[in-house]
């Protein structure tokens, strides 16, 4: 067994249009960083928590990084007659925002699953990485949403067909396709933002419209037709409940699609909004209108994020450089 190890795993985005709780893909950055070794006191120990401002607790049975990790040493001690040394001590470094629609839960369960697989050797296998990470995004989400779990943990983009039994495919990613990301300065609460959700009721003809855009979207990811992609990322059932818990938001996608963004629209809960291109150049043109658009309408700064898509997902990290964790 491994005594200390560094992992990272990267903020995904989720719904992807039509897809709600059930596509995902994985960005390049920004991500968390997750450091963990043995300890000789039994249980998770959470030593340090930085880049939160404060807003995270180091209690490990209500901070996702400990409950994912705790739920790892369990599913070892289940399957394995072997000891393993009594406990863990862990090192969160939260590189990217809260509240964001990024995943920021989501990347910290992953990276404390990760950092004690890594530990007993990568003894579990992605299905069941994935099983003990949505163990955290239950506790804060109240539900085992692996939207965005099973990019973080995966790489690219990712379906979920099923739930019940847990079963995720993984579909191509046309080797042009890029993604512009911008994160205005407003925080969406995800509970929130999922009550409103649940507690609505739809017309069958938004859930027919849904149905022939999300099969459209995997068809063309198989195809590699990014202009039937971008046409595809079109959502009639949650994103006009939420768009206006994000000021602004119409006159972005509108500025986005008006400077030819294949297809734009928010994150998960949001507030973060993405757009798809087919060039570099193009997603950074996007990305500064998209920003441009937030501050002029809305007046809040904002973050932008540009790649590829994240094909790797979470993976072991170098070790920290030193002062940081």
């Amino acid at each position: 067994m491994t005594a200390r190890v560094r992992v990272y795993a990267p903020a995904t985005l989720s719904n992807l249009g039509p897809g709600f709780d059930v596509l995902g893909l994985a960005l390049e950055q920004p991500g968390d960083y997750v450091e963990a070794e043995w300890s000789d006191t039994p249980g998770v120990e959470i030593v340090q928590v930085r880049g939160d401002s404060g807003l995270l607790t180091t209690d490990p049975s209500r901070n996702v990084v400990g409950i994912a990790a705790t739920a790892v040493l369990l599913a070892f001690d289940a399957r394995q007659t072997a000891g393993r040394p009594a406990g863990v001590r862990l090192w969160l470094d939260k590189r990217m925002p809260l509240a964001s629609g990024l995943g920021s839960s989501a990347a910290s369960s992953v990276g404390g699953a990760l950092a004690v697989n890594e530990l007993l050797g990568g003894v579990l296998d992605r299905d069941a990485l994935i099983a003990c990470a949505l163990e955290g995004e239950r506790a804060v989400s109240g539900g085992a949403h692996a939207d965005n779990v099973a990019p973080c943990v995966a790489g690219g983009i990712i379906l979920i067909r099923s739930y019940t039994p847990m079963e995720i495919l993984s579909l191509p990613v046309p080797a042009s396709l890029r993604v512009a990301v911008v994160r205005p300065h407003v925080a969406v609460v995800t509970a929130e933002a999922r009550r409103l959700v649940t507690e609505r009721r739809f017309a069958i003809a938004q859930a027919v419209a849904n149905l022939g855009q999300l099969g459209a979207l995997v068809t063309a990811l198989h195809r590699g037709d990014l202009e039937l992609f971008g046409r595809a990322i079109s959502d009639d059932l949650v994103e006009p409940i939420r768009a206006p818990l994000v000021p602004g938001f119409a006159d972005v996608k509108r500025a986005a699609l008006e400077n030819g963004a294949l297809g734009c629209s928010l994150s998960g809960s949001g507030p973060s909004v993405f757009a798809f291109a087919a060039s570099d150049d193009h997603a950074s043109s996007l990305a500064a209108c998209m920003a441009a658009r937030f501050r002029d309408v809305a007046g809040l700064d904002t973050d932008t994020y540009v790649g590829r898509v994240n094909r790797r997902g979470a993976r072991r990290a170098e070790p920290a450089e030193p002062g940081r964790s």
